[in-house]
């Protein structure tokens, strides 16, 4: 404060500086005013108006007296209005006022600048001269002679006696008065008098004061002041701007002037009506109600809404602590008490009270503040009422004022309450603001306790009736899950707690554990309920049980508050059995299943009868995989509910999941039948007929399904599967994606969608998929492992077992995982690996029929024959039309030289899937060890017409044409690869020397030959041997032979065609009797001969026999021993094919070798 030296500074200025000093929060608010100033009127961040908007008692008129404070800090000229004013005139006679005691007063109004608008204040004492001449000349004629002209044409009555008014000139004059705002205490009321009167008493008094008034502008200076004030106001508002910083005008109390005063401070503002207004003004409203939007809704850019709440408990403790109020209790009562209200925080501290008992209720004097400008009883009595309900319509607010007011007047009245500045919609309803509401409620509570119990029971009583309607047709166990029955069950618990009602509390403890059998959010609703009543009606016990129930739900969920419930709520043994039943749920919710079961146990033992405690049971053993124990608890629930769809549902879910598909058929038949509205059970009657390919069924269900439940992913997942199943691809990807549509962060479907593109064999595609659903889910074991097998897919082996680990890793009992690192590893070379995992996966799963088919396959790769026979032995039992169960086996079977079975396998495995591309090339080589090489080259056709051609198809193919006698044929085969043929690189070299030796190429022949020695010494010397003997004759090729024999016998492991080498050897070195030995021993295993085995022999012998110096006479008979072996082989067979067919195999190229 500026002051001269020495001054003693005044009352007034004392009282300021008192009053700042206890001035606590709103720092934000006023830190957006004093920023204000720090921006020139043309920055567009400028604001020219600031509204304060809050209930009565928040501190309006204390943040306008320091924002005042603020501006005359920054050297503005201030003005402050208030609801002292009844109009514009009025409003600006004030603001001279003002302008005139802050301007000449240092400190105030920038040094001395400013000072009263005389002009203004001329016009402002004439406009109240001539008002109070209009104003005596109105009420004389009330008094003055009859006005004839006042009674309408043919109205009679008595004659009234001179100097007493009409009837008919008394309304008129009163109605001109009204209308024109003259009339004390009625302008702003002027709208309760009759239209028709207040136009023709307008019109009365302006042709009166025309009359009386000779000078217009003094007829004007009545009718319409601010036409002729406002303008002289903005001239001299604009000279005052040029010597001050700022002028700011504050209007406080404005809900109250603010019919009068802001259409007119919207055009000053915003429109040049009056003339122009100096951009250095800010104007600050307070009031109770917020902006008129229809009015300055268009000019939001340049206003700021300052709402005001109630103090935090910080600002509270703070202002407090500023009166010396720092007693825990004390405070913790007066925040109580106050609500946090400004003005009840500040009331209550200003005795400084050191014990509770010293702080008084401010509620009387606050219900008083919040009520003050209405004095109708019955519109007071209708506000306190409607205080009592926590939120009101237009039926609520009917039960609350009965017996308050006169039926006929509850819709007047309800629009009025509807207006008020402390009651605001909340949706379709209105609510008090809490600090208005806590005040009334103990007011009315402490001041008639009947009547507030009363009020409170026939509130619930109401309330109990619009429950009981809602819940008509509504399923018992879903009640609390019903937002309309619940919100009504909620307030009747409510007010029945308020009453006092008998057994009320009991009952509210009973419905959290009934609403904690719907959810978490219904029970916490209650427990509020319970916090909520204790603290409006005062009931300790009751809010402490609220208290009790909220600690507990925070610490402990559901369960912890359950847990309090049972262990000191008293709860009758029904209900103990139902809480414990609803825990047993939750901790099963939360992954504890053998806490749940314990819980479900206790429940049991409480009722027996109870079947949600049955089934929830049993739902927890079921996730488990306890499935017998599951289906005990479904059976003995059945029994007791044989009608509940719940149990039927889950019985046959738990069927489907143990395979028993035609028990779980009839479970969920007889569910949906008995609800054919739930879309789950259609959805899991689906998935059993999809188990059972029953396809179309499945897609039917579905379809049901999703007609219920559109948005229902699972179900469309389903069909999904369902689709792919059928290879239906493209609708199974339409399906999928609108499941990623409805659940974009799912990575279930994301996997789901991988999975399908990796089936479609766009393997590539599907990466995308899995990577999105690791990217949200990184341990999301599925999708590691179905990625790793898309990988594998794609011969991406090493990725794809880094993939494969880490799912093994998550869960090292994922078979599936297991199985298919399997083939990795197998891809990798590691068959080791491979079968180490099979053996961990075949542990996990003992008679599952893929494992032990994927175990078998691999003891094939290891040559374990007898030991993959074992497990296909088994898995043909577990699976016995398994196409690709017979087709392994059957190439088991060949390789343990068991044609006739491995036949029979074969055939079986083709007739039962025609498309089993690999069976064919076994079967193939069954036909071949049986002489039926037509049969064979159908095989192999079939072959390549699935997979393609490969190396081995041409080999197979060239052999063939060979033993047939087609050698240009095979050579054709052959050199179609080229890798195969040049100088015998490849694995055809076999093949290629022989029919370059029955073509005649014996340069290449040997060329082939010796390029083979390079890799096997052994073979390529007995190529290049017979490449030899046929150019140039027995002798020739001897030392070849010699050679040959020395190796062989020098070899620790012989080759499989030991005997057929040594047969052949032993005959070009004319060693009879060893050829003999070798042939017998070679001939003595009738069912294990192999014909094309016997054919390469007849063949080879056959070069021998025509080559020159060959001992044909020798060689001729035991060539002729095993060309009879050879289709002895194939006669024994012939009894498998339907008939005989010509012997496909070359007769002898010369009539000496059937000697």
């Amino acid at each position: 404060m500026a002051s001269d030296a020495g001054r003693q500074p005044s009352m007034q200025e004392l009282i300021r500086l008192r009053r700042r000093a206890g001035f606590v929060g709103r720092r934000r608010e006023l830190a957006a005013f004093r920023e204000n100033f720090d921006l020139p009127p043309e920055d567009e961040r400028h604001r020219f108006l600031f509204h304060v908007r809050g209930n009565a008692g928040v501190g309006k008129t204390s943040l306008v007296r320091e924002m005042r404070q603020l501006a005359d800090e920054r050297g503005a000229l201030t003005a402050y209005v208030d609801e002292s004013v009844g109009s514009v005139a009025d409003a600006l006679g004030v603001i001279s006022a003002e302008f005139g005691r802050t301007g000449g007063r240092e400190g105030r109004g920038g040094g001395g600048k400013g000072g009263r608008f005389k002009e203004l204040d001329r016009l402002l004492v004439a406009h109240r001269e001539r008002r109070y001449e209009a104003e005596s000349a109105a009420l004389a004629a009330l008094g003055g002679p009859q006005d004839e002209q006042a009674l309408q044409p043919g109205q009679s009555g008595q004659a009234l006696q001179p100097g007493q008014p009409s009837a008919a000139s008394m309304t008129v004059a009163r109605a001109g008065l009204a209308g024109l705002g003259l009339l004390p205490g009625v302008g702003m009321l002027a709208g309760a008098v009759d239209p028709a009167q207040l136009a023709q008493g307008a019109d009365w008094l302006r042709a009166g004061l025309g009359t009386r008034f000779r000078n217009q502008d003094d007829v004007q200076l009545v009718l319409t002041p601010e036409r002729v004030l406002t303008p002289v106001f903005l001239k001299e508002l604009g000279e005052a701007a040029d010597s001050v910083p700022w002028i700011v005008l504050f209007f406080d109390t404005y809900e109250r002037t603010a019919p009068f005063l802001d259409a007119w401070l919207c055009d000053l503002m915003t429109s040049e009506r009056y003339g122009q207004l100096p951009a250095n003004v800010v104007a600050v409203t307070a009031g109770q109600h917020g902006f008129d939007a229809a009015r300055w809704g268009d000019f939001a850019d340049f206003m700021v809404d300052v709402p005001l709440e109630p103090f935090t408990e910080l600002e509270a403790r703070g202002l407090l602590a500023g009166k010396g109020v720092v007693a825990e209790a004390v405070v913790e009562e007066v925040l109580r008490l106050s609500g946090g209200l400004p003005v009840l925080v500040s009331t209550l501290a200003e005795n400084r009270p050191e014990s509770v008992d010293d702080v008084g209720d401010p509620c009387a004097s606050a219900v008083e503040r919040f009520l003050k400008w209405e004095q109708d009883p019955v519109r007071q009595a209708v506000a306190l009422a409607c205080a009592l309900p926590r939120r009101l319509d237009a039926d609520v607010f009917a039960a609350a004022v009965a017996g308050v007011c006169a039926q006929s007047d509850v819709p007047e009245l309800f629009g009025w309450l509807r207006g008020l500045p402390f009651v605001s919609e909340r949706g379709n309803r209105l609510q008090y603001h809490d600090v208005v509401r806590a005040p009334m409620l103990r007011l009315q509570r402490c001041r008639s306790p009947r009547w507030w119990a009363g009020t409170h029971r026939q509130l619930a009583e109401a309330y109990g009736g619009w429950r009981a309607e809602a819940g008509t047709g509504l399923d018992p166990e879903g009640l609390w899950g019903d937002e309309q029955w619940r919100e009504l069950r909620l307030a009747e618990v409510y007010h029945l707690l308020c009453s006092g009602e008998r057994g009320a509390l009991p009952d509210a403890l009973r419905g959290v554990v009934e609403a904690g059998g719907w959810d978490e959010e219904a029970a916490r609703r209650c427990a509020d309920v319970l916090v909520v009543a204790g603290e409006d009606a005062g009931a300790r016990d009751v809010g402490g049980w609220g208290s009790d129930l909220r600690r507990a739900f925070e610490g402990g969920g559901l369960p912890g508050a359950l847990e309090v419930l049972l262990d000191r709520g008293g709860l009758e043994a029904a209900t103990r059995a139902f809480a414990y039943a609803v825990r047993g749920r939750e901790l099963r919710v939360g992954g504890d299943f053998p806490a749940s079961v314990t819980e479900y146990d206790l429940a049991l033992a409480a009722d027996p009868a109870l079947v949600r405690a049955w089934y929830g049971r049993a739902y927890t053993r079921f996730l488990m995989g306890a499935y017998d124990d599951a289906l005990t608890d479904l059976d003995r629930a059945y029994a007791l509910a044989p009608d509940d769809d719940y149990v039927l549902s889950l019985r046959g879910r738990v069927h489907r999941t143990t395979g028993a598909y035609d028990t779980a058929l009839a479970d969920l038949t007889r569910a949906v039948e008995r609800a054919p509205g739930d879309a789950g059970n259609w959805a899991e009657l689906g998935e059993v007929h999809s188990a059972l390919d029953q396809y179309e069924e499945a897609l039917a269900a579905l379809d049901r399904a999703l007609r219920i439940k559109p948005e229902y992913v699972w179900a469309r997942a389903r069909r999904a599967r369902v689709h792919r199943k059928r290879f239906a691809f493209e609708a199974a990807l339409a399906d999928l994606d609108r499941c990623a549509e409805l659940a974009p962060d799912s990575p279930w479907v994301a996997c789901e969608r991988g999975d399908l593109l990796r089936m479609w064999g766009r393997a590539e595609d599907s990466l995308d998929d899995y990577d999105r659903a690791i990217g949200m889910l990184d341990d999301y074991v599925t999708a590691h492992a179905s990625r790793g097998l898309a990988l594998h897919h794609l011969d991406r082996n090493e990725e794809a077992l880094a993939d494969l680990d880490r799912a093994v890793e998550l869960n090292p009992d994922y078979t599936w995982a297991l199985v298919h690192r399997s083939s990795v590893h197998l891809a990798l070379g590691g068959t080791e690996q491979a079968l180490a995992d099979l053996d961990r996966a075949k542990s996990l799963m003992p008679n599952n029929g893929w494992v032990l088919y994927e175990r078998a396959f691999v003891l094939y790769k290891l040559d374990r024959d007898q030991e993959a026979l074992e497990e296909l032995s088994k898995t043909e039992v577990l699976e016995p039309e398994a196409a690709g169960v017979l087709a392994l086996r059957g190439a088991v079977l060949y390789r343990l030289d068991r044609y006739r079975e491995a036949y029979a396998d074969l055939r079986r495995s083709v007739e039962l899937d025609p498309d089993l591309a690999w069976a064919h090339r076994p079967r193939a080589l069954v036909h071949l060890a049986m002489g039926r090489t037509d049969e064979a080259l159908t095989d192999i056709a079939r072959y390549v017409d699935a997979v393609g051609e490969d190396r081995w198809v041409r080999r197979a193919t060239a052999e063939i044409h060979l033993w047939c006698g087609r050698p240009d044929l095979a050579l054709a085969a052959l050199d179609t690869d080229p890798a195969d043929h040049p100088d015998g690189d490849g694995e055809a070299v076999d093949e290629l020397s022989k029919a370059c030796r029955m073509t005649g190429r014996w340069d290449r022949a040997r060329r082939v030959a010796l390029a083979e020695c390079e890799d096997d010494e052994v073979y390529g010397l007995h190529l290049l041997a017979l490449a030899v003997l046929g150019a140039e004759g027995v002798a020739a090729a001897r030392p070849l032979w010699r050679r040959t024999r020395q190796l062989a016998l020098a070899d620790d492991e012989p080759p499989p065609w030991h005997d057929h080498l040594h047969v052949l050897i032993a005959s070009a070195l004319s060693d009879w009797t060893d050829a003999d030995a070798c042939l017998t021993r070679a001939l003595a295993a009738a069912e294990a001969l192999h014909w094309a085995d016997l054919a390469d022999l007849a063949d080879d012998l056959t070069v021998l026999l025509h080559a020159p110096g060959a001992d044909r006479a020798r060689l001729g008979p035991r060539l002729a021993r095993v060309i009879a072996a050879r289709d002895a082989v194939r006669a024994r067979y012939a009894d498998l094919f339907s008939a005989p067919e010509p012997e496909s195999a070359p007769a002898p190229l010369r009539p000496e070798a059937q000697e």
